[in-house]
């Protein structure tokens, strides 16, 4: 079986990792502006002040001191600041989009450019004028925009002043949001995503095995707000549009048993319903799976959950399903195996029948296709991969040219795949490999780890002309799209 003649071939972006201009326009702050750069070994960091006027700098994901403000310091470095300037380079990026043939472009929006501080009673006219014209641009090409509402981009006065999620609050000023984004955009958007990877906030637990009880329980907390948030969305989207299509997106946490021991299976099968089914449930069946209950025993959880949340789930359920997928890790029920597999928001024992990436991601294009049949057959809504791709060291020759054989073979195996689970029944409707375009990554701050099919002439300190220069895989995947799949030599 070939891939639908409709298929949405694209690619993916964040806002808060290719705009820049991170105070232009009336855009107010977000957790990312005063983030530091970090490596692959030092972790990024996050800079405040005290009341005291002390100022001080604290590893990314972990509390700073009470009553600090993140703030913007001369002496270090901020690579969201600039990012690679998406923000004044747009139609070009477009442009080159269109060329490779792209059919669908994932994109975020910046919360705090729409309300700076998350609060206001009016949105920044610039701001939506910005995603406006952008729309506008995607649409001459005929690019379907998929828009992400929240990917890591809370307003920061949201986060400091209100204690972020954990508070309800936040759900109603999601609920105005919201609201102006949908107004503002119909007939130029269809597909919405509401909150990127919201299950990271219960992997967390995994990835940050040293966190405290009272965080893991705020965590569930913010988790049920957003799930809130994200299902009164659904419900506003399709009364303002019935058009609008309103998807979830997940960190696709697929791991094995890493041994046939019953233990070790039973303890994976718990690990898959604690970080991918709990929320995925939620969303697509409208209500809290049985096993929850397990879940906020064990963690020793009182959800603040009313009865108008419950209804709201019930009647806010998702459209289709969306995740990312870049590697896979292993489960072991023996505490003494090394947890020397990492991935994305996840931690594992590494597997021996595949291979590794630099940094450290197990490449598994087999278990792609594994875990589309697990998502189709539990929820049987239409899926798109979101997010995919491979995080690489490239090197610019000096006559411009990039050529990037190892991620076209990424690529090619995941496509290969996807390819699979079509025949084995899936309803995947969009792919759309992360980073299209080289951006900043999430987790170290790095451009050197690059993931798109565009180089852009930037270096890890932010040096560099901001030129975009076509890879090897460009081309690669513009023949791709043009067979719809059939070509992948």
């Amino acid at each position: 079986m070939s891939f639908p003649k409709n298929f949405y071939w694209g690619g993916a972006t964040a806002a808060n990792q290719c705009e820049g201009a991170y105070n232009v326009d009336g855009r107010g702050l977000a957790k990312t502006d005063v983030t530091t750069a970090g490596t692959a070994t030092k972790p990024r960091g996050i800079t405040y002040r005290l009341p005291s006027g002390e100022t001080g700098i604290a590893p990314m994901f972990t509390p700073y001191p009470k009553d600090a403000k993140g703030v913007v310091l001369d002496e270090h470095y901020y690579p969201n600041h600039n990012a690679i300037d998406f923000y004044h380079h747009y139609k070009e990026d477009i442009a080159l989009f269109a060329e490779m043939g792209f059919k669908i472009f994932r994109m975020s929006i910046s919360w705090s450019r729409i309300f700076p501080n998350g609060i206001e009673d009016k949105p920044n006219q610039k701001g939506i004028e910005f995603y406006r014209n952008i729309f506008k641009e995607l649409k001459k090409y005929n690019i379907e925009p998929l828009v992400t509402i929240s990917h890591y981009d809370t307003p920061l006065y949201l986060e400091e002043e209100l204690g972020g999620w954990k508070n309800r609050q936040l759900i109603s000023l999601f609920d105005r949001y919201t609201e102006v984004l949908f107004n503002e955009f119909k007939g130029l958007v269809k597909y919405w995503l509401t909150f990127n990877e919201i299950n990271s906030l219960l992997m967390f637990k995994d990835f940050m095995p040293n966190m405290s009880s009272e965080d893991i329980a705020k965590n569930y907390q913010s988790l049920h707000n957003q799930l809130v948030a994200s299902a009164r969305a659904v419900k506003r989207a399709h009364s303002i549009d019935p058009q609008y299509q309103v998807g979830c997106m997940m960190a696709g946490a697929c791991s094995y048993p890493l041994t046939c021991n019953p233990a070790d299976v039973l303890r994976n099968q718990k690990k898959m319903q604690d970080n991918f089914y709990y929320c995925g449930d939620v969303m697509v069946r409208g209500e809290y799976p049985v096993f929850a209950k397990r879940l906020w025993e064990e963690d020793n959880v009182k959800l603040e959950c009313t009865e108008e949340d419950i209804k709201n789930l019930k009647e806010g359920k998702v459209d289709f399903f969306t995740f990312s997928y870049y590697s896979t890790t292993c489960t072991s029920a023996d505490e003494s195996i090394a947890k020397d597999g990492l991935g994305n928001f996840s931690l594992g024992s590494k597997n021996p029948y595949i291979e590794y990436s630099e940094w450290g991601w197990g490449m598994d294009p087999i278990g792609l296709r594994y875990y589309l049949n697990e998502i189709y057959n539990r929820y049987e809504i239409p899926v798109m991969v979101v997010e995919n791709g491979l995080g690489a060291i490239d090197e610019l020759t000096e006559d411009k040219k990039v050529h990037d054989p190892y991620r076209v073979e990424y690529l090619r195996e995941h496509i290969k795949a996807m390819e699979g689970a079509l025949e084995d029944g899936v309803d995947l409707i969009a792919y759309t490999p992360w980073g299209c375009i080289d951006l900043i990554s999430a987790s170290t701050g790095e451009m050197k780890k690059r993931y798109g099919f565009i180089y852009v002439d930037l270096d890890n300190e932010g040096n560099g002309t901001m030129k975009r220069y076509k890879k090897d895989s460009f081309d690669w995947y513009k023949k791709v799209i043009a067979t719809n799949g059939a070509d992948l030599d």
